[in-house]
């Protein structure tokens, strides 16, 4: 494929790039440092259609695919990566799974309120003792007649509690046996359904990430995103457009943090002249640069094959691997070309830094990544 974007790819991006210096860079590191989730900004950007990039309109959202997604994500985390997780995580996983796999009176019922960002979602999966080892995950659903009763917790929850409703994966069956997992929409304000402990995190500290408690929590059976026992099923399609978008998040931060580098090695003198005529910089630039291309084609190949609706398990594991690796390296490098500067927080790329490394957890670690990767191509 070719990276030749159409004119409204680029109209897309150029208007969230301008929605993103507008709205976000002004307070970005005071949200950092209060570690505060701006869900105001949300609604803002629900407003224009960024909180439904891939729904059709016929449910509220933009009916976009995605390359124009793909595009959204970068230029939000080029200014903030937690934005950038957030908006992530409330489209490609929660949104994404009601999308996917709901029936046409679920997606008519609670696609239009997260489409137009009125309602904020979250996705529950991993738990403190599960996190890539989902088989044996302890949140366990109950039948009662005509509803369902969860037990349990999940940790590391993006909008565990700031979130409207939740994509909640619980075990219908015994542990380690094929389809034992069921999927359920929970509402907040359900009885039993509530947020617990909000993590303190190196970066991403405007993204909220906290536990998401079950006790007796009694949902009904029209709450069950498709069939029982398809819940892990379901996540792990989820999973691979989820890590696309990680994928964008981390190409995001990188594409930021080189901006910010080349601007600073230009304007920096030592020596009687600019930084970046040393070979030492240069270099370090030419590498971040051919690394953060070869990750935007690796990413937008996924975005085409997705958008296509083929398999994309191989070529998401690969750009997300790939990309968020690179994310960690060139924010890495970019405090180390500010120097002493980099290592405060007056300039930016401290955040890039900080922020990067979720990316190589995130959605499967790296090892994760090339566990799946190696076992596509060893079929």
């Amino acid at each position: 494929m070719n990276l030749n974007f159409t004119e409204n790819q680029v109209l897309i991006a150029e208007s969230v790039k301008e929605f993103a210096e507008k709205n976000i860079r002004p307070d970005f590191m005071k949200w950092d440092e209060s570690q505060k989730f701006p869900i105001n900004l949300f609604h803002q950007m629900g407003e224009i259609g960024l909180m439904g990039i891939l729904v059709p309109e016929e449910y509220g959202g933009a009916g976009l695919g995605y390359a124009e997604y793909v595009s959204a994500i970068v230029e939000i985390s080029k200014v903030c990566g937690s934005i950038g997780l957030s908006m992530a995580a409330h489209n490609s996983l929660c949104t994404a799974h009601i999308l996917q796999f709901g029936n046409d009176e679920q997606k008519k019922k609670w696609l239009p309120f997260l489409a137009t960002g009125k309602w904020i979602g979250a996705w529950g999966l991993t738990e403190s003792n599960t996190g890539s080892d989902a088989g044996n995950m302890l949140t366990t659903a109950i039948e009662d007649g005509d509803h369902w009763v969860l037990n349990g917790s999940k940790n590391f929850i993006t909008h565990g509690k700031s979130s409207h409703l939740a994509v909640v994966i619980a075990r219908t069956g015994p542990k380690n046996t094929p389809h034992n997992m069921t999927a359920f929409v929970i509402e907040r304000g359900t009885p039993g359904f509530s947020a617990g402990r909000k993590e303190n995190k190196l970066g991403m500290r405007a993204s909220e990430t906290t536990e998401l408690i079950f006790d007796n929590c009694r949902v009904h059976k029209s709450q069950i995103l498709g069939s029982v026992g398809e819940g892990f099923v379901q996540s792990l399609k989820i999973l691979d457009g989820g890590r696309i978008s990680i994928a964008a998040l981390a190409l995001g931060i990188a594409k930021g943090a080189l901006e910010a580098s080349i601007k600073y090695a230009k304007e920096r003198h030592q020596f009687g002249k600019a930084i970046c005529e040393f070979q030492g910089i240069s270099f370090k630039l030419a590498e971040m640069a051919t690394e953060v291309q070869a990750a935007e084609i690796l990413i937008f190949s996924a975005a085409d094959k997705k958008n296509k609706g083929q398999k994309v398990t191989r070529e998401s594991a690969m750009a997300k691997y790939y990309a968020s690796e690179v994310a960690v390296k060139v924010s890495t490098e970019a405090v180390q070309i500010f120097g002493g500067y980099g290592y405060t927080k007056d300039f930016p790329v401290e955040k890039y830094y900080r922020d990067s490394k979720l990316c190589t957890i995130g959605e499967g670690t790296s090892e994760i990544q090339k566990l799946v990767i190696a076992r596509e191509i060893l079929k």
